[in-house]
């Protein structure tokens, strides 16, 4: 019975000990934030943007100040933008715009997110969706901060985005007319006509509605179209063409247009597109 007892004592004791021990623990030391911050700012001007965004974040994860970890949060953002991380890049902003909807980098944050869809767009040939998400994100920032530098910049940059979908609409169109699709390549057609009539493709599209029309022997509306590319284009190469089509025996003094050639205004687009590159 003692035996039994003093064994109990010793397992009471025992456990009594180890929890205590469990209890005493060393807080893990704090990093300096500053410290972290000034790494990551040598490393962003090195331009190691993968270590500058890892420090950045650190940083932001050691502030107390709410404002220094909004900036660290900005900078890890646009560290990741610059080796084209753009899906990190993008989610971080998104979590910098919920956790700090009054930072006073909001603005360009917004200008960053609209930027990074933008320079994902591929030709007209590829994948829509990047072109729609630019367009979505340079409209609300274009809506809602009307009045900045960024906002000039993004509304040139629109216009581009609304030439390019336009050559989407006009390049499918193309590939309908081809195949005899003509329903689909017209619906295609008068897509640019209501939506992007201020693109270079516009006398173009016109121009494909003349000719279908009246290939299909509806003279009316081929005519209908001839006269709103007349009045608007008349000097035009595509009104040109569209004025041959319903005058047979008109000829062509000017060299004809192609559809390996391009207009004027589409030289002088391509020639703002390559300025913008550079």
């Amino acid at each position: 019975m003692l035996f039994r007892l003093v064994l109990i004592i010793g397992i009471i004791f025992t456990l009594f000990s180890c929890s205590k021990k469990k209890e005493v623990y060393e807080p893990t030391k704090k990093v300096n934030p500053y410290v972290l911050y000034e790494e990551g700012l040598e490393a962003f001007d090195r331009n190691d943007f993968f270590f500058a965004s890892k420090k950045f974040s650190e940083a932001e994860l050691n502030f107390e100040k709410v404002e220094l970890a909004a900036k660290s949060s900005i900078m890890s953002s646009f560290s990741l933008y610059g080796i084209n991380f753009y899906d990190d890049a993008i989610e971080n902003l998104n979590r910098y715009l919920k956790n700090y909807p009054s930072d006073k980098n909001v603005i360009y944050a917004h200008y960053l997110l609209a930027i990074i869809y933008f320079e994902q767009i591929s030709d007209e040939k590829k994948d829509l969706k990047p072109l729609l998400l630019a367009d979505e994100k340079i409209d609300f920032f274009i809506k809602n901060y009307p009045d900045t530098d960024y906002s000039i910049d993004l509304k040139f940059k629109k216009d581009l985005i609304q030439n390019q979908l336009a050559a989407k609409e006009l390049f499918v169109a193309k590939y309908y007319i081809t195949t005899k699709k003509w329903v689909p390549a017209i619906k295609r057609l008068k897509i640019i006509v209501e939506k992007y009539d201020q693109t270079v493709f516009i006398e173009e599209a016109l121009h494909r509605l003349v000719e279908i029309h009246y290939h299909l022997g509806i003279e009316k509306e081929a005519k209908y179209y001839a006269n709103i590319l007349g009045y608007n284009y008349n000097s035009s190469e595509w009104f040109e063409q569209s004025y041959k089509v319903l005058n047979k025996n008109y000829k062509i003094k000017k060299k004809r247009l192609d559809e390996g050639e391009i207009t004027n205004k589409e030289k002088n687009f391509f020639k703002k597109i390559i300025e913008m590159i550079k």
